[in-house]
Order: C-alpha cells, then sequence, then structure tokens
C-alpha cells in the first residue's frame, strides 16, 4: 500500500543572471568599502559621519533579507534576488558617494540621495510585501507608511550617530528637508511599482510560493522509515 506526501517545489520563475551577480557584487563591494572606511576612515571620507555606525548597520540591512528567508520561508517561498539588490544598493551607494567625497564636493548630493535611496527602499518593501493585485490607493498608503516612517528613522540614526561624533549642528540641519525629499520618492517608487504591475512588469519580482507536488511512496510498509 502506498502513501502520499506533499514535496515543496521551486515554480519555473528564473531571476535574470544579471541580477543575482549584482546582488552579490554590491554585497561584495560594501563590505570592502566599510572595511576600508574604519580602518582608514579619512580615505572613506567618513570623518565625524558615523563610520562605526555605518559598519554595523549597513551589512545588518544589506544581509536581513538573506537571513530572513533562510531561517523562516526558504520552505515556502523562492529568494527575492531583485528586492535584496534594491536593499543592498541603498548601503552600497551611500558609502560609495561618501567614498568618492560626493556629499561634500556637490551640493545637491545629498538631496539626490535622500530621494533616489527612500524610493528605491520603499519599491523593495512594497514588492516584499504585497501581492501585483493591489490597488493603487493600498500600494500608495502602504508607500507613504514605509517611506515616510524610514525617512524618520535615518534622520534620528543621523542625529545620534553623526552628531555624537562631529558635534556639528548646523551640518545636518536640513532635516525637514531631507524628510520631504524622501516622502516624496516614497510615494514616486509606490506610483512606478503599481504602474509595472499594471503593465505586467515585476510580477514574480517578490517572493514566490513554492509549488506543493504529491509523490507517492510505493515502498513496502515495513521498509518504510521518515523522508530525509
Amino acid at each position: 500500500m502506498s502513501e502520499l506526501t506533499s514535496v515543496p517545489v521551486p515554480l519555473p520563475v528564473r531571476e535574470p543572471v544579471i541580477v543575482i551577480v549584482l546582488d552579490l557584487a554590491a554585497k561584495a563591494m560594501l563590505l570592502v568599502l566599510l572595511m576600508t572606511a574604519i580602518r582608514y576612515p579619512e580615505l572613506g571620507h567618513l570623518e565625524g559621519k558615523g563610520a562605526t555606525a555605518r559598519a554595523v548597520g549597513y551589512p545588518l540591512m544589506a544581509f536581513a533579507i538573506p537571513a530572513v528567508w533562510f531561517l523562516r520561508y526558504r520552505h515556502r517561498t523562492t529568494f527575492p534576488w531583485l528586492v535584496d539588490l534594491m536593499a543592498t544598493l541603498t548601503c552600497f551607494t551611500d558609502t560609495l558617494g561618501n567614498r568618492m567625497d560626493l556629499y561634500d564636493s556637490i551640493r545637491w548630493f545629498d538631496d539626490v540621495m535622500h530621494f533616489v535611496n527612500t524610493g528605491v527602499l520603499t519599491a523593495a518593501f512594497i514588492l516584499l510585501t504585497l501581492p501585483p493585485s493591489q490597488t493603487r490607493g493600498r500600494v500608495l498608503e502602504r508607500s507613504l507608511a514605509f517611506g515616510v516612517s524610514a525617512a524618520l528613522a535615518w534622520e534620528v540614526a543621523e542625529y545620534y550617530a553623526f552628531l555624537s561624533t562631529s558635534g556639528n549642528v548646523d551640518r545636518y540641519a536640513d532635516t525637514l528637508g531631507d524628510l520631504t525629499l524622501g516622502s516624496i520618492g516614497s510615494v514616486v517608487a509606490g506610483l512606478v511599482v503599481h504602474w509595472a504591475w499594471e503593465h505586467d512588469r515585476l510580477l514574480t519580482a517578490g517572493p514566490q510560493p513554492l509549488a506543493t507536488v504529491l509523490a507517492v511512496d510505493v515502498r513496502p510498509p515495513d521498509d518504510r522509515r521518515p523522508w530525509p
């Protein structure tokens, strides 16, 4: 007599190889930049800018999705490579911008980063937590909830991590402007993601559930042992 058991298998959804390569490369380069900044703060242009806080926080953020997926979801969903790449890029571009001294040499670079990085993080969060069938209003609601919260969290972290080391209050006096740019970026991100879904784009960018198939156990009853 045979028995049936369910076995999760991946759906036929393939992530572009370039996304996987970029994700892994961004993580590796982020770690190199952060280690360099810790060892030589003047080379990374992170003196008085919370180099230690970045060295701890950015790897945690860049590896949060892989860790959570591996511990809780690897038997239930596919890995969201694009979402993970987007989260990693926000850390990498900020670190690279400091390494190239763009924040101090280009006056508007900080504004662009607040707008773009908050938008990219918001888009990643939407792809990670909402299905493509959601309405525009629902997407915008989550975009604002996450984007404004993320922008506020960054400003608080910036104040305590950066000002505590530099003591330069004037350097971060544009908090309201940064919050506004981050909020606008989150709204734009929500509209872009919803537009992409309406045009059949990014439909499988988020984690996809694993299909469940039935396997038949045809071994004799006396020879049956639990599946490995």
